[in-house]
Formats: structure tokens, C-alpha cells, sequence
């Protein structure tokens, strides 16, 4: 018995060591937006992919800036030669008969040779052109970044406040099952009076169930929610999340379409396709260079040491080493090529005609994007007002015919029909603030300004 007491008492310290230590190891984050979004932009796995292809390039910038500076290599060798070269030297040379050769073996055994090598570029057009567009480059790597960090960021901000928002959808629900649970209990004295019918009070449970069942699903949908948002932001999933802004009609449309001016270059598309254009034009220009001489400076310097004996002999402080060196220049001159270089300038100009094509096309864009979002937020900020009218009169309706109800003037279908008009308003002024939350990051986006 003891025993049995025991292990009972082991398993229950046990089980809450296991709930202290789940409960220790998650972690609340209690963010604003704009925490999210700073929370989002340092551990979001795309962002942070973002900016490693940034980092790739200034690396890959670096091995092209390697093209421009001095090459020096080293080398060293050790040379046993188990048969000496045999040279034929011919034979009258040493009172011989001429026409007829004598073999001799020229050289020692061992040998060896230290040397070092420079080269230099003193004119290369590609590699001057190279060198230029790496800016470029990394612009355009920057700018790809900054895209993908701008669209996490409004991804960000549109479920952030869309989960503000939940909590006014809950709210609703919430007044909703409130009222009619004290309809139901007013039309079940009622009934016990005589006064209704006991389809009334089946019909009022109904319709409390069927509002608990949708608020328990808006609550699953809520909480998958921010289990997407922490997932989006690089939040392990086991910490808890705490929102801590709130959102309203005003907030929404303030500082808004007051600010409606833009400029292409506010917008990262827009400079990327401007990198893309200048570096097109970089290519054209590389390819005309490649036409014209190229020149490199280069130099040797190096010692050889030699012995019969032994290769140990060949490093002793005493023995001889023989210096060898030269400097020289290299010009190179393309004189034809077949036609491939010409063929290359007259593709990158193509090339670049399309990517000026391109920038027309995004400043274009630009135009449309700035236009649709301004009137769909526009619009989405006076259904929202109208939708809050029309639920604000819709409660009005419900408590009038609540009224006439109690005081035996009205029916309890016209109760239903007035709660049915509430809930359908109600779930119209969600939908328009959650339509008027995605229109403003939308348009804030389209300018620019996100």
C-alpha cells in the first residue's frame, strides 16, 4: 500500500516538473505592429534569405575585383634524376668522323628551383567594365531584399490587424448569444405563463447553439491565426503571442489619402528595373571593349641550385644557387573574331531596348497599382462606415421589436427576423474592416510608403 502510495506521489511530481518545465520554456511576446514587423524582418527565414543573397554577392564582387589585382604565385621543386639526360653531340666536334654522333650526359643528378611570379593588368576593357557594374549588382541584390522584406512586411501587418479586428467579431458574437440567452429565459417565463408557444423557446435554442457553435469556430479560426502570424514572423510556434494594439474606424483612415503623392523610385521594382537597365547597358559597353588591345605587365624571379653527390648538398650554406628572372609586357590585339563579338554587341543592345521597354512597362504599373488601391481603399473605408450604420441600425430594429414583443404587439418571428438582420450587419461590418485593413496596407504599399 505504501508503495502504491509512492509511486503515485513520484508520478505526480513528475507530471508537474514536465508542466513547470513546458511552462518555463515558452516565452511571451507581447508585440506592437510595428514589433511584429522588426520581430518579422530579423527572424523570418525569407527574409533572412533575402539578405544572404546580398552577402553572397558582395563575395562574389570581391572574386571579381580579384580580376584587377596583382597575381603572385610561388613554386618549388625537387628534381632526382635517376638517368641524366643523354644530348648527341656530333662526333667531329672531338676529332671524330664526321657525320656520326657522341652521346654525352649534360646535368647533375639533383636539382632544384625556387620561383616567383607577378602579373599584372595594366588595360583590360572587360575587366575596367567588370568592375563598374559590380555596384550594380549589389544594388540589385538589395533591391530583390528589400522586395521580398516589403511583402512579408505587408503580409505581416494585414493578419496582425485582421486579429485586432477578431476580437471586435468576438465582441459581437458575444452581445449576440448575451441578448438571446435573456430572450430565451424572458420567453420561457412566457410560455409558463401561456403567452407563447413552446416552438418559441425550441426555436431561441437553436439559434444560441448555432451562435456558440460559430463562435467556437471563429475562436479555432482566430487561434490558427496567430499561428500563421508567428509562423510568418519566425516565432516558434510554442511561445505566446500577445497583440498589443488596438485598431478603430479612425485609425484606420488617418494619414492616409492625405499622403497619396508618390514617385517611381519610392517603389523597389522600380529600382530594380533601373539596375537592370544600367546594367544592360554596362554589357553593351563590355562587349565594345572587348575589341580593343589588352595589355599585362608580368615578371619572374626565381634560383636554381644543383649536386652530383646528394640533394642535401644542393641547400648547404655553401653551395652556389643560379638566379633566373625576367619583366615583360603582354599586348594582346583582336583582330577578327568571326563575327561573334559584333553578333554579342547587337544582342546586348536588344537586350537593352527591352529592359527600357521594361521600365516604361513598371512606371506603368506603377500608375495602376497607385489608381486601383486608391479606390478600393476609398471604397472600402465608406462601406465600412455604411456597414456600421446599417449594423448600428440593425440593433436599433431588434430592440424596438424586442419592445413590441414583451409588451404583446410583436410576434417571435419578427424577433427572428430582426436578430437574423442584426447577425447578417454584423458579420457585413467585419468582413468591410477587414477588407478596409488589406485596402490601406495595400495602398500603402502602392505608394511607396509600407
Amino acid at each position: 500500500m505504501k508503495r502504491n502510495k509512492f509511486i503515485q506521489t513520484g508520478k505526480i511530481i513528475a507530471v508537474a516538473l514536465l508542466i513547470n518545465s513546458s511552462t518555463m520554456a515558452q516565452t511571451i511576446n507581447q508585440l506592437s505592429a510595428k514589433q511584429a514587423v522588426d520581430y518579422g524582418m530579423k527572424n523570418s527565414a525569407q527574409v533572412k534569405n533575402a539578405l544572404l543573397d546580398v552577402l553572397y554577392q558582395e563575395q562574389e564582387n570581391r572574386e571579381l575585383t580579384g580580376a584587377a589585382l596583382p597575381k603572385i604565385s610561388a613554386t618549388g621543386n625537387l628534381t632526382d634524376y635517376t638517368d641524366i639526360p643523354t644530348t648527341l653531340i656530333p662526333a667531329e666536334f672531338f676529332g671524330g668522323t664526321p657525320g656520326t654522333f657522341e652521346p654525352l650526359q649534360f646535368g647533375t643528378k639533383w636539382s632544384s628551383a625556387a620561383t616567383v611570379t607577378l602579373s599584372q593588368v595594366l588595360f583590360d576593357g572587360q575587366v575596367f567594365i567588370g568592375l563598374s557594374a559590380r555596384k550594380v549588382v549589389i544594388g540589385q541584390r538589395q533591391a530583390s531584399s528589400e522586395i521580398t522584406q516589403i511583402n512579408i512586411r505587408s503580409n505581416i501587418l494585414k493578419i496582425y490587424y485582421q486579429l485586432v479586428a477578431s476580437k471586435t467579431q468576438i465582441d459581437l458574437l458575444d452581445s449576440n448569444i448575451n441578448r438571446l440567452q435573456k430572450l430565451d429565459h424572458d420567453t420561457k417565463e412566457i410560455y409558463k405563463n401561456g403567452f407563447a408557444e413552446k416552438l418559441d423557446v425550441d426555436r431561441l435554442t437553436v439559434q444560441i447553439t448555432n451562435l456558440q457553435t460559430q463562435e467556437l469556430q471563429t475562436k479555432n479560426s482566430i487561434a490558427n491565426g496567430y499561428t500563421g502570424l508567428k509562423i510568418l514572423i519566425g516565432m516558434p510556434v510554442k511561445d505566446s503571442l500577445v497583440l498589443t494594439d488596438t485598431l478603430s474606424d479612425d485609425k484606420l483612415r488617418e494619414n492616409v489619402l492625405e499622403n497619396s503623392n508618390y514617385n517611381y523610385a519610392d517603389r523597389k521594382e522600380y529600382q530594380l528595373s533601373e539596375l537592370s537597365n544600367k546594367l544592360n547597358e554596362l554589357t553593351v559597353k563590355r562587349y565594345k571593349e572587348s575589341q580593343i588591345p589588352t595589355l599585362y605587365f608580368n615578371g619572374s624571379y626565381g634560383k636554381q641550385g644543383y649536386s652530383n653527390s646528394n640533394h642535401v648538398d644542393i641547400y648547404d650554406e655553401n653551395s652556389s644557387w643560379y638566379t633566373t628572372s625576367y619583366i615583360g609586357l603582354n599586348l594582346s590585339i583582336p583582330i577578327f573574331s568571326g563575327f561573334s563579338t559584333r553578333a554579342k554587341i547587337q544582342e546586348s543592345k536588344i537586350q537593352l531596348r527591352q529592359s527600357q521597354n521594361q521600365l516604361e512597362d513598371v512606371k506603368r504599373n506603377i500608375d495602376n497599382d497607385v489608381a486601383v488601391a486608391k479606390n478600393n481603399f476609398a471604397t472600402a473605408i465608406a462601406t465600412m462606415d455604411f456597414q456600421k450604420q446599417n449594423m448600428e441600425l440593425a440593433a436599433t430594429v431588434y430592440d424596438q421589436t424586442k419592445t413590441k414583443y414583451e409588451v404583446g404587439t410583436g410576434s417571435i418571428t419578427d424577433i427572428n427576423n430582426a436578430q437574423t438582420d442584426l447577425q447578417a450587419a454584423q458579420t457585413n461590418y467585419i468582413n468591410a474592416l477587414y477588407n478596409a485593413i488589406t485596402a490601406k496596407v495595400d495602398f500603402l504599399k502602392a505608394v511607396g510608403k509600407l
